[in-house]
């Protein structure tokens, strides 16, 4: 077959090209067609199918999601925001801290191990690209229903990806979540998170400027895995017969990637790069394409210098390859030399591929022929924007009429302690050890707080104690039954985890996991959340500062939860300071903060007691949240709170009961009078926390409380060897944990 070149795309106007089965549609295509005056190229359309494509165009979520720019608060920390690799913020003393999470969730279903694996790496590649050392990672994960066969085969893959590819980095793994839901059977939730630090002058951006400059391709050799990877693969719904794309997963290599890190902090140290791109999602094609478009010029490249790992990939495979561990660098001539010094220093392959042009094309060549030529911007950044048609689903009205209220609860205190130990031992409620015990926590030795802990936390700088806390939050069921509270509440519930720890929250990631979009009640899904996750962050003042929409998360017309992921990152001045969730010392004042109204629905105890999902999810309060997390940072900073916990998932007993087995001590908890003991104990109401007071703070601190008027009410006192409700029942430790450590080894055994 002859070369499909611009000259002859030009003189063969009819020629048929596979663009519905590249994922374009027809009127895309013809779109294509009128930018360019011609039909494209192979090679060219391989480039607008991928970029072009749901996963890197966000066609169908950007109408929505310029809310986070247009409701973005004054005043904040932010330095880079929306649009680059992954958001800047100051955190003082110099430094700055970047961080972002993205999806990896078709890839992992298919290929567990794999996927998640080339999750974590792509994140991290994303962070270095910022001109940051990265120093630390998260997992948000749902998978489906704890007990079915499949999740047997996904979730130990999944966990020993994220491990393998982060252990071997030499990266703690300092938190994230675990959530089982049956809606998540044929389509779970792999999300990664990365956190870097940097000096303020060393931010880097991804443009190409510079007539002449050199375009440096260096990293691992191109291959066949990954060809159109995530680009196409996560921008449709997996049919009912399940996906049958193993080839377009990617394959790591951790290795190669702690190299490349090493090697490229090293070429920034040195001020050899003038900009810089990962190579993620749609490879190459993104990343000539978006250095070009945001420099100053065009570009041309040599397709046939690019280094393979299979000579037989056609132009076309080359330009969509995903392939791993590989980073796009622009260079000025000068300075090429010592690039490569350094790229072979290190033992990374480095190859100059073309150069930045004075024009406003890209033009890319094989072995000397024209095969692609195209405006950069058109290809980037002026993809198809959709006004996706929404409308709110019919049956939203009965499902929230469907109040969890209404339920029946326990008889007497019998009965209430059978429902507690039934909510701990619940997957979701449970120990997640056997998960994170695979992952290192601690290497690199700064990590200061890590899981079960309400948010990670660790040292950047180690004369001062600088550090900067991490928290992942999203509760599908919440956003199920309103998704504009329910994206609040994630929110909320981020941001609360991170004041717990003592650490002022700064600013907000985003990975938001729907169906498709070609739903119109899944659009208003989506619409919601972005409204309330925007209204939320500018009442709060946590700017977004990038993220990630993963749609099409979907198996024939069965959609997972509207599942908008929140992370929150927030700086300690001193992590010394830090406050632990641990209950460890007897004696210590149970506070609970906040009010608790009887809020049950999307709650764990309807989930677990009942198998329930329906009513309203709790009320949100921002001011509340504010307040709240002003008193938890106050109270770690002037040593008036020694543990901190926040209430979420299963209520004021599952905090309880992390907060004692993780400290060894039992607790004695009273009922507040006027209060219902059930609701005390299984309420999900937001705005809370319970705190441990050392007896000798304890008048200091209602002090505060009272003097800002934040409900503090003492309900109880660390002692003994059982999680204890007077009047009620008594769960000695010793049983409690046994129900919560052995439910998760046991289903996965």
């Amino acid at each position: 077959m002859s070369l499909d070149t611009t000259k002859h795309a030009a003189g063969t106007p009819d020629t048929p090209l596979p663009w519905a089965e590249l994922g374009l549609k027809e009127d895309e295509y013809g779109r294509i067609r009128e930018i360019l005056g011609r039909r494209p190229t192979g090679a060219e359309l391989a480039m607008y199918s991928v970029m072009w494509s749901e996963h890197c165009s966000y066609k169908s979520s950007k109408v929505h999601l310029k809310q986070f720019g247009e409701k973005a608060p004054e005043n904040t920390a932010l330095l880079v925001g929306i649009g680059e690799n992954a958001g800047v913020v100051d955190v003082g003393q110099g430094y700055a801290v970047t961080f972002k999470v993205e999806s990896h969730n078709h890839p992992s279903y298919i290929e567990p191990y794999q996927g998640a694996a080339t999750g974590v790496g792509g994140i991290v590649r994303d962070i270095l690209a910022m001109g940051a050392r990265p120093v630390a990672v998260m997992d948000p994960l749902r998978f489906g229903a704890a007990d079915h066969p499949d999740t047997k085969r996904v979730l130990p893959g999944v966990v020993a990806g994220i491990g393998g590819y982060g252990n071997c980095l030499g990266l703690p793994n300092i938190g994230g979540e675990v959530v089982f839901d049956p809606c998540y059977q044929g389509n779970p939730l792999v999300n990664a998170l990365c956190v870097g630090v940097m000096k303020h002058e060393d931010i880097h951006l991804a443009k190409a400027s510079g007539t002449g400059n050199q375009v440096i391709l260096y990293g691992a050799r191109t291959g066949g895995d990954g060809i159109g990877g995530v680009s196409v693969l996560a921008s449709e719904t997996f049919d009912s017969t399940g996906p049958a794309k193993r080839p377009a997963v990617q394959v790591g290599d951790p290795f190669q990637e702690k190299l490349l890190i090493e090697c490229t902090l090293e070429l920034f140290a040195e001020g050899l790069v003038t900009g810089i791109q990962d190579l993620g999602g749609a490879g190459l094609s993104c990343a000539t394409s978006e250095l070009a478009s945001a420099g100053s010029g065009g570009m041309r490249v040599e397709l046939d210098r690019v280094p393979l790992r299979d000579s037989s990939l056609s132009p076309e495979e080359i330009l969509m390859s995903e392939s791993q561990e590989r980073m796009c660098a622009v260079v000025e001539p000068a300075k090429v030399a010592r690039f490569l010094e350094i790229c072979e220093k290190w033992d990374v392959l480095a190859t100059v591929i073309g150069e930045v042009t004075e024009g406003d094309r890209l033009e890319i060549t094989w072995h000397g022929e024209q095969i692609v030529d195209v405006p950069p911007r058109t290809v980037a950044h002026e993809g198809p924007v959709y006004q996706r048609p929404y409308a709110r689903p019919e049956w939203q009205d009965a499902l929230q009429a469907d109040d969890a209220a209404r339920l029946p609860r326990p008889a007497g205190g019998e009965e209430l302690r059978e429902q507690v130990l039934k909510l701990v031992a619940s997957p979701n409620q449970a120990s997640k050890a056997w998960i994170t015990d695979q992952y290192d926590r601690f290497v690199q030795g700064n990590t200061v707080l890590a899981q079960p802990e309400d948010s990670g936390m660790v040292r950047i700088d180690e004369e001062t104690g600088l550090g900067v806390a991490v928290a992942t939050d999203g509760n599908g069921r919440y956003a199920k039954l309103d998704p504009y509270t329910g994206a609040q509440l994630a929110l909320a519930e981020s941001y609360r985890n991170v004041a717990a720890t003592g650490a002022r929250p700064l600013a907000v990631t985003d990975c938001l996991n729907f169906g498709s979009p070609e739903d119109p009640g899944v659009m208003w899904q989506f619409a919601e959340a972005c409204r309330g996750l925007a209204d939320g962050c500018r009442e709060l003042g946590t700017p977004v500062t990038g993220g990630n929409v993963s749609l099409y998360n979907q198996t024939g017309e069965t959609a997972v939860h509207p599942t908008p992921v929140v992370g929150v990152l927030g700086v300690i001045d001193d992590v010394a300071r830090r406050t632990p969730m641990a209950f460890a010392e007897p004696g210590q004042l149970v506070y609970l903060l906040g009010e608790t109204r009887e809020e049950l629905g999307g709650s764990a105890w309807s989930q677990v007691v009942h198998g329930h999902l329906g009513g309203l999810p709790p009320a949100v309060d921002l001011d509340r949240e504010k307040l709240l997390a002003d008193i938890l940072i106050s109270g770690s900073r002037d040593g008036m709170i020694d543990a901190a916990h926040d209430l979420s998932d299963g209520g004021l007993v599952q905090a309880v009961t992390e907060s004692c087995l993780k400290g060894g001590n039992g607790v004695r908890l009273v009922v507040p009078d006027g209060l219902d003991p059930f609701v005390l104990l299984f309420s999900e109401s937001a705005g809370r926390a319970v705190v441990a007071v050392p007896r000798s703070e304890e008048l200091r601190f209602t002090d505060m409380c009272g003097a800002r008027g934040l409900p503090a009410t003492r309900i109880g006192v660390v002692d003994g060897d059982a999680v204890e409700v007077q009047g009620q029942f008594s769960l000695p430790l010793a049983e409690v944990r046994e129900a919560y450590e052995a439910t998760i080894p046991a289903l996965l055994a």
